[in-house]
């Protein structure tokens, strides 16, 4: 019989046996399992670097409004939406593009480059008075006019006698109007837009009594026979002139003499002659230009002082 120490003895070496058994087996699953699920894992592997890179550029895009001091927290990964095609339109339409904005289109301008303050088609507001013309003769030093039809144009428009010789139509609030030459000045209180008409033409308006009256005047270009005449100033000799230019229909911008092989402009007085203080071109030729830019070239006048010379021409009508 076996004794009570062979039989533990023998039943240690079954344990022993059992639990290597059971290690082997379990080993040769898992080594299998392992190979078969090898594939999968490095996939898993691949999609998981691929999600630490993605979040990684993410978290790499500053946020704003934070400081160094502060880290932000982390970023998702979450798409931001796009924006659908109504959305675009209506971003279209808030925003034109200067391509999708017409430009208004670009039109000739309508005033001389050469009128001062009083322009061709355009009215005037302003009051009317009267005063005693006598000849004719004013600030402008014409002379005696032909007719009384004439007025002081205020200083502020008068402009340093650019207004002497224009033909301005003046209307009153009655309807009434009548065709003015201007051939003075009217000092202040005279104010912009105020004419001082001859008695002759206030009457014709209004009754002189009234003394004043509201009007609208606007530059006229007439119709006339009349050439354009030249005439010199007294004391006017080759080493310093006045010149004049007289019955001009359109009123003149500037007056230019032939001096040392071209043209000279000559400064202009409030008194409507422009000089040549060192007589330069006194006896030459001359070119008158009105307020729309035509230029009239005048030759053999001579110098005779205080005497009207004919030109035989005219600006043309506007």
């Amino acid at each position: 019989m076996k004794t009570a120490r062979q039989a533990a003895r023998q039943r240690r070496q079954r344990r022993r046996l059992v639990l290597g058994t059971t290690l082997a087996v379990t080993a040769a699953g898992v080594l299998a399992y392992l190979v078969m699920g090898l594939p999968d894992r490095e996939a898993e592997a691949g999609n998981a670097a691929a999600t630490s890179v993605a979040t990684s550029k993410v978290r790499s895009t500053p946020t704003t409004g934070t400081s160094s001091a502060s880290p932000s927290p982390p970023a998702t990964s979450t798409p931001k939406p796009k924006r659908t095609p109504k959305a675009a339109e209506k971003t279209r339409a808030a925003s034109p593009s200067a391509k999708a904005t017409p430009r208004p289109p670009r039109t000739a301008p309508t005033t001389p480059s050469l009128a001062g303050r009083i322009r061709p088609n355009t009215p005037y507001t302003g009051v009317a008075t009267a005063y005693e013309a006598a000849d004719g003769n004013g600030a402008c030093l014409f002379g005696p006019s032909p007719d009384l039809m004439i007025a002081a144009m205020n200083a502020t428009d008068y402009e340093t006698s650019r207004a002497c010789g224009a033909y301005v139509l003046v209307r009153a609030a009655n309807g009434k109007s009548i065709t003015v030459r201007i051939t003075n000045v009217c000092p202040l209180p005279c104010a912009p837009g105020q004419l001082d008409l001859s008695q002759q033409a206030f009457a014709k308006l209004a009754d002189l009594k009234v003394g004043r009256i509201p009007i609208t005047w606007k530059l006229l270009s007439p119709s006339t026979s009349d050439t354009i005449s030249i005439r010199y100033k007294d004391g006017s000799s080759r080493y310093w002139c006045g010149i004049q230019a007289i019955g001009h229909r359109n009123p003149v911008a500037r007056l230019e003499v032939r001096a040392g092989g071209g043209w000279r402009q000559l400064p202009r007085t409030e008194y409507n002659y422009f000089i040549s203080d060192s007589g330069s071109g006194c006896g030459g030729s001359i070119r008158v230009t009105d307020i729309y830019g035509e230029r009239l070239t005048i030759n053999g006048i001579a110098i005779r002082p205080d005497v009207a010379q004919p030109t035989g021409v005219q600006f043309a009508r506007h």
